[in-house]
Order: C-alpha cells, then sequence, then structure tokens
C-alpha cells in the first residue's frame, strides 16, 4: 500500500453539486435564486436509504471541471477500496454502505502569485459577499435533515443512523468550513464517541481538511466557532500539513506574508503523524483541533506546486475511515 491511489474509477456512485463564481447553485446552466436552493438541492441530491455514511468533497485549487469530477471519483472509488480491502480494521463501520457528493466550483487561474490571489479572493468572496456557504450550509441541512440521525446513549459505538463527513482539499476546506458555521443549529446534544460535550445535533460528524490553503491562525480568528463548539460539528477539525507543499510555503506566503496552514500545520493545534494503514488511530489522538503531519508521505509534485495535491494515497483514505469509525 506504498504507491499512490489509482485512478481507475472502481466506485463511482454520486451526485454533484456545481457552484459558479459567485457561489450560486447551478442546475444545468442556469443559476438557481436562493430561495430555490433547498428544492433544486431536493430533486439534485437524492440520499439513498440504506446509506451508512455520507461523505461531502469539495476540490481545490487549479481543478478544471473534468479534473473535479475525476478527482471525486478518485478519493470515493479510494475509500470504497480501502474498506473492502480490510473491513476489520474499522469495526464500527459494521455494516458501511457510503454515499458521496462532489462540490465542484470554478477554480482555475494562472499559478503565478496573482493567479493565486485571484482564487483566494475567489474562494472569500463566494463564501461571503457571494452564496456558496448559504449552497453547502442548505446542502448539509438537506442531507442532515433526510438522514438517521445518530442517536441513542451517550455510549461509544452505540449509535446508528447515517454520518455526515466533510473533506476538502486546499481552497475546498474554506467552502466547507464556512458552510458548517452558517449551517443550522437548534437544541442541545452530546456525541457519541469525542470525548467533548456537543449542543447541537448532529449536522457534520467529521472535518478533515487536506492541505488547506488558509492562513495558519484561521481557527483562532474566522473559523474559531467549528473548534470551539459553537458551530454544529459533532467531531474534530483535522488538518494535514507538509512543508513540502510548494503552492502553500511559498505562494502563499508571497500574497498573505504567511506560510499556508496546508505547510505548518494549523496554529494552537495539538500535532500528530500521519499513520500507515496499518497502524490504528485512537479517539485521544484528536482534539477538536488536530494537525495531521503528512511530511514523509506528501513529497512530491510539480515545480510550482510542490506536493500541494500529493494527497492520493491509501493513507490519506486511512485517516479519513479512522475518523468515521471513531465517532461511532
Amino acid at each position: 500500500m506504498d504507491s499512490p491511489l489509482p485512478e481507475a474509477d472502481a466506485f463511482t456512485a454520486y451526485d454533484t453539486v456545481r457552484l459558479n463564481a459567485e457561489g450560486m447553485l447551478l442546475d444545468g446552466r442556469e443559476a438557481v435564486p436562493p430561495a430555490q436552493v433547498a428544492r433544486h438541492l431536493a430533486r439534485l441530491v437524492s440520499l439513498p436509504e440504506r446509506v451508512t455514511d455520507i461523505f461531502v468533497f469539495a476540490h481545490g485549487w487549479q481543478t478544471t471541471a473534468e479534473r473535479a469530477a475525476a478527482s471525486s471519483r478518485r478519493l470515493f472509488s479510494a475509500i470504497w477500496e480501502l474498506y473492502r480491502e480490510a473491513p476489520d480494521r474499522y469495526p464500527p463501520l459494521t455494516p458501511f454502505r457510503p454515499f458521496f457528493v462532489s462540490v465542484q466550483w470554478p477554480s482555475r487561474s494562472s499559478p503565478l502569485p496573482a493567479g493565486y490571489r485571484r482564487m483566494r479572493d475567489r474562494a472569500h468572496a463566494m463564501t461571503t459577499t457571494g452564496h456558496a456557504a448559504h449552497v453547502l450550509a442548505a446542502l448539509l441541512g438537506y442531507l442532515d435533515d433526510e438522514r438517521r440521525r445518530p442517536a441513542g446513549a451517550d455510549v461509544l459505538r452505540t449509535a446508528g443512523g447515517q454520518y455526515l463527513h466533510c473533506v476538502g482539499h486546499s481552497f475546498g476546506c474554506r467552502l466547507l468550513g464556512e458552510a458548517i458555521k452558517e449551517a443550522a443549529a437548534p437544541p442541545e446534544h452530546r456525541t457519541l464517541a469525542w470525548p467533548w460535550p456537543q449542543r447541537f445535533p448532529f449536522a457534520v460528524d467529521t472535518f478533515l481538511g487536506l492541505q488547506m490553503a488558509a492562513p495558519p491562525s484561521i481557527f483562532t480568528g474566522r473559523f474559531r466557532p467549528l473548534v470551539n463548539g459553537a458551530a454544529p460539528i459533532a467531531g474534530p477539525t483535522v488538518l494535514t500539513f507538509s512543508p513540502h507543499d510548494r503552492a502553500l510555503a511559498l505562494w502563499h506566503a508571497v500574497p498573505e506574508g504567511t506560510p499556508g496552514l496546508g505547510a505548518v500545520g494549523a496554529a494552537g493545534a495539538r500535532v500528530t503523524d500521519l499513520r500507515p494503514v496499518e497502524e490504528p488511530y485512537a479517539a485521544g489522538d484528536f482534539t477538536r483541533l488536530t494537525s495531521v503531519d503528512a511530511t514523509w508521505r506528501y513529497q512530491d509534485g510539480s515545480l510550482v506546486q510542490g506536493a500541494h495535491s500529493d494527497i492520493w494515497y491509501p493513507e490519506t483514505v486511512h485517516l479519513l475511515l479512522s475518523l468515521a469509525a471513531l465517532g461511532r
């Protein structure tokens, strides 16, 4: 399991949500008015009843529509194949019937600093002055409303229901982070497996950010609600980093004045290492905010981006499946 994940489509059953440059939901080529988003989501995303886990993936910078679809299939296939290879690694995931949603947005630009600034500003605008946070929060709210929520006593691995996992890469982490912040948040509840109180019903059970394009301090400021119990997320926020990520170590530092989170880790986070597939994770490895040092694995890439997109390894999927299992 030491080689990168293949790009073959071993498992391709998923739905797609597309956004335009203003963050508006697209139905075909037409932008959906904000008041009609919920109705259109119900038609664009159909949640099968027997599903156990829902994975929502948002791609990152420099991704064409074709590549966004291919990256989604690659991740979704890898999740399914790694589980099928050795389900006994993840005993709580029994049964495991995943459903996948691919979030796609226009992310192409010049690879130079001006292009980076353009995508940074677009990702920020889509989720602040634009509509992306509203649309993705509506998506998470729709999935949360449609699924059977995990429920029962506050005891490890006793819950049934359908779990909701968010996975972002690069700027896609920002889109999902804003969406979780915006998601509706009714009354008090507690998590099942994670060792901290949670005052919301289950809205998002895990959030994994792969090489996040953001300042290292974003979780002490703008995204603090994701880690202090003020946003509807039950599990930890987990963020990979590698200093070999040249896009964030260099190109992020030029316009931002500091290397990106995906190159140096999140400020104030616990740090744990990315583990080989054969080595399990435990709940105690994670706090509400955890950086995962992937230096030993995320190493290769182009002269411009470095290891920014060198994430396609079984170890990445092992981390994601481990988080899904630990939240039971």
